[in-house]
């Protein structure tokens, strides 16, 4: 390997890490922010804590709306800009935070931090990976999904410390000077304006697997389409109300928080095992295995099985690895050239789920309890599981056709 080639190896590995450590703040300076600070926002302001928290809701929904133009702005400047600005709409929307007197003016901030997340988390930089490095992205989203793993894990005990010594009005302050003094010039200077067959060519690799034929595209993205969507919402839904629902069933609240920490690791874990021997497989078949997993977390919560912790570990590795399918599905199916667009299309329904899934859960649980909550779940999460067998059929049918021919 020759120097040039090793420079090369090394800018494309710094850009990954860079990617996950960007990702690991913009997760925890928005998604995971009101974890910590939602109820000491509300006891600082008087606000209803339920307006405080639908905070996130606003943000997703406006992200939602914003997601397929930012998928074409991709595909035609491509994400280096677009990454930069979720930085600056970040920070602006930590800043209005801060600086709210009133609870609408504190979730028009929000609709500002939406905007952040839907040109700043995981489909921005997916899209800019895919376009960068066309089918060889696979393992580089994968890695970048390993260091996401860790954003609450990290995030949560650092806004903790800041809330304990500085508020969290400075919180949001701190975490808007981060976002805008070191997330914004590092993805200027880091990210690459424009694919390159040099960076292309040094990436070790991957298992080669020909897209889609055209005419099969749009029965296949609905599908797909449904599984995203489904499981964005089961996902945003636990992480609102899991720890509830496991007090419902008698547990402590210690107890709850102690196996309601065994999901990140579990999706590490799985993302882990996908990056040493996902290579030699179709990614559909690593979504089905996801989609599997799920279904049995839900399933085994729903049944009342004495053993909550090895449903949830399922359940965890189970979404770690739909993360990871979220990226590299389409890209493996509908090739780089439309995948930003794609991403961009994907993303208006996912964000959206993700948005009303908590005010569906409240709704379940209030009138049904965690029983109905669990048992929604396992149906939806089977429905993904049928819905993933139906799409690898699609795609095996597509190769044995474009074989014989």
């Amino acid at each position: 390997m020759t120097a040039a080639t090793l420079t090369r190896v090394a800018g494309t590995r710094g850009l990954i890490v860079t990617l996950g450590l960007l990702q690991i703040l913009a997760w925890g300076s928005t998604f995971y922010l009101l974890g910590v600070l939602g109820k000491p926002i509300a006891a600082d302001t008087g606000w209803p804590f339920a307006g405080v928290i639908s905070g996130l809701s606003v943000a997703l929904l406006a992200g939602s709306a914003i997601s397929p133009l930012v998928g074409h702005t991709i595909a035609a400047r491509g994400g280096r800009l677009v990454l930069a600005a979720s930085s600056a709409l970040m920070a602006l929307g930590l800043a209005g935070m801060a600086l709210s007197p009133t609870l609408p003016t504190y979730l028009a901030a929000w609709a500002v931090l939406g905007l952040g997340m839907a040109t700043g988390l995981y489909d921005p930089a997916f899209s800019t990976l895919g376009q960068l490095y066309g089918q060889d992205a696979r393992r580089l989203i994968t890695a970048v999904t390993l260091f996401g793993g860790f954003a609450s894990t990290v995030s949560w005990p650092a806004t903790a410390f800041l809330l304990d010594h500085i508020g969290w009005r400075a919180t949001c302050w701190t975490y808007a000077g981060v976002n805008l003094g070191l997330g914004m010039p590092t993805y200027l200077l880091l990210v690459p304006r424009q694919p390159t067959l040099s960076a292309k060519a040094v990436l070790p690799s991957s298992a080669r697997t020909k897209e889609l034929p055209l005419i099969l595209h749009g029965r296949a993205l609905l599908i797909l389409g449904a599984i995203l969507t489904i499981s964005a919402g089961m996902m945003s839904l636990l992480t609102t109300h899991l720890l509830a629902l496991l007090q419902a069933r008698g547990l402590g609240l210690a107890a709850a928080v102690g196996l309601g920490t065994l999901v990140g690791p579990s999706q590490v874990a799985s993302r882990v095992i996908e990056i040493f021997f996902g290579r030699g497989h179709h990614p559909v078949w690593t979504m089905l295995g996801g989609c599997v997993l799920v279904a049995a977390g839900a399933g085994l919560l729903w049944s009342g099985w004495p053993l909550p912790a090895l449903a949830l570990i399922a359940y965890g590795m189970g979404n770690g690895i739909n993360s990871i399918v979220r990226g590299t599905v389409p890209l493996v199916l509908f090739g780089p050239g439309r995948y930003p667009v794609l991403m961009g299309k994907l993303g208006l329904p996912i964000l959206l789920a993700m948005a009303l899934a908590p005010a569906a859960g409240a709704i379940l649980i209030q009138y049904g309890g965690e029983g109905l909550v669990f048992g929604t779940l396992a149906f939806f999460s089977t429905i993904n599981v049928v819905l993933a067998l139906v799409l690898a059929r699609l795609c095996f049918i597509s190769e044995d056709s474009m074989q014989k021919a």
